[in-house]
């Protein structure tokens, strides 16, 4: 098969309006081209994900595979936001089904209806939960990293590992200014993420118990920063519902602000441990998409 052939939709997922999201590849065919096809393909794109989709044997849904322009990944929230716009814009509205490598998800794409080119509403359930207190050592070469100290850090959120499809270290930061000085080497970040087997790292402000500000380094996947990322977001969600945080059901972030992209994320937190995070936005198509 000459996957060449089916265009690679570029959608902005967890867009604030007509602007902003963080941009993603949707490839969908009817058979999922060979890893290194589906590599180069991502790695032209050049976005942080592009996922790959095609309908199951028996018609129930879709298999979804993630690849950055350096490695596959086994889940991608923005990508997956970008998929049920695309799910809905091709066979329409609708909850579905999804696949992945380590774990079966749905995503749901809904039109809004003021225009037919506005943003589509889409919201993802995330594989489950879980979430530790972060090793000490690895807290210490994260702060070196970034150039931060302990007195930087939020008391009120200790250090974590957070796990929602991808394993992500979470540090809440004392300010929002510290948020905005974020700076790190890309290789250096991406040499840490790998040693421990880390997707991103989540640097995270609270504004309130429910509006957090959040800015997430993906070097792992040869990103220097993400502007929205989804399951980042459902990890930070899990986690802060694993500390007893006053979430209230739901959470807010926004992300991408420093880099000129603002998103939207929205979390809704349940109470059952481990459980899985309801992570929703909107998506918005990118001109060039043919």
């Amino acid at each position: 098969m000459n996957s060449s052939i089916t265009p690679v939709l570029r959608i902005a997922a967890f867009s604030d309006g007509d602007q902003g999201g963080n941009p993603a590849g949707v490839w969908i065919g009817p058979a999922l081209p060979p890893d290194a096809e589906m590599q180069r393909l991502a790695y032209e794109v050049g976005f942080s994900e592009t996922a790959f989709a095609v309908k199951q044997p028996d018609g129930e849904g879709f298999r979804v595979r993630y690849f950055s322009p350096e490695a596959e990944v086994p889940f991608c929230g923005h990508a997956t936001i970008a998929l049920g716009a695309a799910l809905a814009h091709t066979f329409g509205d609708g909850v579905y089904a999804l696949a992945l490598n380590q774990a079966n998800i749905t995503v749901e794409g809904r039109h809004d209806g003021s225009r037919a080119d506005a943003p589509i509403a889409a919201a993802l359930q995330s594989p489950p939960t879980r979430s530790a207190p972060a090793d000490p050592q690895l807290v210490a070469a994260a702060l070196e990293l970034f150039g931060y100290s302990e007195a930087d850090l939020d008391p009120r959120i200790p250090p974590g590992l957070a796990h929602a499809g991808n394993d992500h270290l979470v540090l809440a930061l004392a300010s929002r200014d510290l948020l905005a000085a974020m700076r790190y080497d890309l290789q250096a970040g991406r040499a840490l993420m790998l040693a421990h087997g880390l997707i991103t790292i989540v640097l995270v402000w609270a504004e309130s118990a429910r509006l957090f500000h959040t800015r997430n380094p993906f070097a792992a996947g040869g990103v220097y920063e993400d502007p929205a990322t989804g399951a980042g977001t459902a990890a930070l969600a899990g986690y802060l519902r694993d500390l007893g945080w006053p979430h209230g059901g739901a959470i807010d972030v926004v992300q991408g602000e420093d880099m000129g992209m603002r998103s939207l994320l929205h979390a809704g937190v349940g109470d059952a441990p481990g459980g899985s995070i309801r992570v929703a936005g909107t998506a918005r198509f990118m001109s060039g998409n043919k």
